[in-house]
């Protein structure tokens, strides 16, 4: 397999574990052009190398704007607008869970928080069954978001590889 045909496979594969993660197809597709690509790619060129459309190129560069894990590039002389993907795994990877945590982490925490107090008021045994179980999910939770908050704010993943060696 020659350079060319391993940078689509990467392409086609990332697009497919976007998929798998919850993120739209073509947005991993894009993400993972860029990050294969050794120079600024502009829309145009998005559209023709992964054969989608204006709509559907300007939606995927957008939402990875969004993220912050892409940048605009200025070319002097061009009008046309070009983008470079950030290549450092880390930063890339700490700010799409730390918003996915934002998104997805912090709403049932709320709403944990919430069912916790109603059933802390209802003596019954089965309210005093649900308000243990919601509150251990609670805990559980809880204890998961401050540990990923510990790794994001780590230089690097420091904190991340230190408890992966004590595990293995």
């Amino acid at each position: 397999m020659n350079l060319e045909e391993s940078k689509q496979k990467f392409i086609d594969t990332w697009g497919a574990l976007g998929s798998e993660w919850g993120i739209n197809k073509s947005v991993a597709q894009v993400q993972a052009l860029l990050l294969v690509s050794s120079d600024p790619i502009s829309t145009d060129e998005i559209m023709e190398l992964l054969t989608v459309s204006r709509g559907n190129a300007n939606m995927s560069l957008r939402q990875l704007l969004d993220y912050g894990i892409i940048y605009k590039k200025v070319i002097a002389g061009d009008r046309k607008d070009y983008y470079v993907a950030e290549k450092d795994i880390w930063k890339w990877a700490v700010k799409i869970a730390m918003m996915r945590k934002q998104k997805e982490i912090e709403p049932v925490m709320s709403v944990l928080e919430e069912l916790k107090n109603e059933a802390k008021k209802d003596k019954t045994d089965d309210g005093k069954e649900f308000y243990k179980m919601v509150n251990d999910i609670h805990s559980f939770t809880d204890q998961l978001s401050t540990l990923a908050d510990k790794i994001f704010k780590s230089n690097r993943g420091e904190l991340l590889i230190k408890l992966l060696k004590v595990v293995i």
